[in-house]
């Protein structure tokens, strides 16, 4: 598979053309995290190894809520450790247009710690560590994302005054594939992708989705890091650029009832050291053992990974429906409605497709976990059983857990988790996914009063 080269701008032109630079990072939710400098300053900030930025942003739950900082619940940061700076050292190979915004370039930066050593619970480092393993193995993987989001009218602003509810769709019926319902946002998405390729960002096809105010938007595949990079900043600047034109984009995983939830298929290759790609085989009609394996390995560790691909309460309204967000440890060609598709009829196309991951999922976790499970399938010859043919709802979805509260217990005693990212960083996600799941327990939402308030 062709890979996309890496955006690249001249530091000694960057004063000329930009006013700021953003040095930025993934948080554990996946969200872009940094601070903003001039781009007089930039170049300081590169000869200095990077600026400083407090642990908290590793510590603290999506709300930015600071109770396991203050109970000290996390060994990494918190009251204990006085909370102080790593450094975020921008990777200048990283270093494009911010294209949504106005003479801004935007950079992302490796986290490292004060010994010079890569912040462990980074997930760009969890992400590095384990290509580090594939290049250690003699293979190497392309990556792609498929992501659906929700496009509303109205800004933020005005949906949070709203409390979400009473939203109007940007499509009033099903516009799956539909060029019509599409038109009246054209002149959006093709603004949104010429600026998204002016970042380095390009995009291979966008298109309407079955429910309504859904898109889906397909990722120029690559190498995935660079792939998990371009995904994340995608988020941001989509929704940023919805925002700018009063309306509101959503990666939640099903935003609302009666709809479909909104994805992040996983597309993965794998080739060797000489180029040659491994899940084909001329003389088993295209398939082979090595692709085999890879689905074999996915499958096995679905269930003990599931917090990385489902890590919100709602991700599992998603899972839970029958609306291709997978099911149980199935697996199948062309099949929309398994876990792990296999899809591709020629040496360059042949993939695997991982269809468990949320569009909230963070993409350098859900990176790092398929292609764990990828390698650790193919180095143990993992046998996936027979290929599911036909509706695989008649069965119950098995080995995979239906909840954050069953995820995280899983994720705890995931051997393979634990050996790649060690005992320390996997208690660290599960404290903070743990934490989500008690503020949910604890919380009285609207649907309990309407459930019950004049009925019991």
């Amino acid at each position: 598979m062709a890979q996309e080269a890496r955006p690249t701008l001249d530091l000694q032109h960057l004063v000329d053309d930009f006013d700021t630079v953003i040095i930025t990072a993934p948080d554990p939710h996946g969200r872009m995290f940094g601070r903003r400098v001039s781009s007089e300053s930039f170049g300081r900030v590169v000869a200095e190894g990077g600026i400083g930025v407090s642990t908290c942003v590793y510590g603290w739950d999506i709300a930015q809520d600071a109770s396991l900082l203050i109970a000290g619940s996390l060994a990494y940061t918190g009251v204990q450790t006085g909370m102080g700076d790593f450094l975020l050292r921008p990777d200048l190979s990283t270093l494009r247009p911010a294209g949504w915004l106005d003479r801004t370039a935007i950079c992302i930066g490796d986290s490292i710690e004060e010994s010079g050593l890569p912040t462990s619970v980074a997930p760009r480092s969890i992400l590095k560590d384990e290509l580090f393993r594939w290049s250690t193995a003699g293979i190497s993987a392309s990556a792609g994302t498929e992501l659906e989001f929700y496009l509303y009218r109205g800004s933020p602003r005005a949906a949070r005054a709203a409390g979400y509810s009473d939203l109007v769709p940007t499509t009033e019926s099903p516009a799956d594939y539909s060029i019509y319902e599409g038109d009246e946002f054209d002149s959006f998405f093709a603004d949104l992708r010429g600026r998204l390729d002016r970042s380095g960002l390009k995009l291979e096809a966008s298109q309407g989705e079955w429910g309504l105010g859904q898109w889906e938007t397909t990722l120029q595949h690559g190498e995935p890091l660079e792939m998990a990079d371009r995904h994340a900043l995608y988020k941001l600047a989509t929704r940023s650029f919805a925002a700018r034109h009063d309306m509101s984009a959503t990666f939640m995983a099903k935003p609302f009832d009666g709809g479909p939830g909104s994805s992040c298929h996983v597309h993965v290759s794998v080739r060797n050291t000489d180029g040659a790609p491994l899940f084909w085989d001329d003389t088993r009609g295209g398939t082979s053992d090595s692709l085999r394996w890879a689905v074999g390995g996915a499958l096995a560790n679905a269930g003990g990974l599931m917090a990385l691909y489902a890590p919100t309460v709602n991700s599992y309204r998603r899972i839970r429906g029958q609306d291709a967000a997978g099911w149980g440890l199935t697996w199948g060609f062309d099949h929309r409605f398994v876990t792990a598709r296999v899809i591709g009829h020629t040496p360059d196309s042949v993939r695997l497709e991982f269809r468990l991951p949320g569009a909230d999922a963070n993409p350098y976790l859900v990176l790092a976990g398929v292609l764990a499970s990828i390698r650790t399938g193919m180095e143990d010859q993992v046998d996936p059983g027979e290929p599911t043919v036909g509706d695989p709802f008649g069965a119950p979805a098995t080995g995979i857990p239906q909840n954050l509260g069953e995820a995280v217990t899983a994720f705890r005693s995931c051997a393979l988790a634990i050996e790649t990212m060690g005992a320390e960083v996997v208690d660290h996600y599960a404290t903070l996914m743990q934490r989500e799941w008690d503020v949910f327990l604890d919380s009285v939402t609207d649907w309990d009063r309407r459930r019950y308030f004049e009925l019991i």
